[in-house]
């Protein structure tokens, strides 16, 4: 096992900066063990709901948990407003990074992640290889 600390600075994608550093530094499974910073907007899809729900800012970003592998990610987040209020859901694209993102992922070893479509649920799930 093996821990990635990272700062994904301001005005980035959340969602699109962590797919980026996944095929930068081929990274084959990780989870997200830690996350927190401040976000310009929120754009997530509820449970349940088949379209985004777009807010604006800011957001106190207070968790983000998931996988994230070659074949994709997948995060789920809560955030709060300016009055402490909170919303969650799943991580679309469009989270600009506000101030920071303060990040810790654990890097399994020998663990590669994949996606495929699940014809049960119609998403792309996860699943993995470990050595024996």
């Amino acid at each position: 096992m093996g821990l990635l600390s990272l700062r994904l600075p301001p005005g980035g994608d959340l969602c699109g900066a962590l797919e980026e550093l996944v095929a930068e530094r081929q990274i084959a499974a990780a989870w997200v063990v830690s996350a927190i910073g401040s976000l310009d907007r929120l754009c997530l899809r509820p449970a349940g709901a088949t379209e985004a729900l777009l807010l604006p800012g800011p957001w106190e970003l207070l968790s983000l948990q998931g996988s994230l592998g070659p074949d994709g990610v997948h995060l789920h987040l809560s955030a709060a407003d300016a009055r402490g209020h909170c919303r969650g859901g799943h991580l679309l694209a469009g989270n600009p990074i506000r101030t920071t993102a303060e990040i810790a992922l654990l890097l399994p070893a020998g663990v590669s992640f994949s996606r495929r479509l699940d014809p049960t649920t119609g998403y792309r799930e996860l699943g993995f290889e470990a050595p024996a």
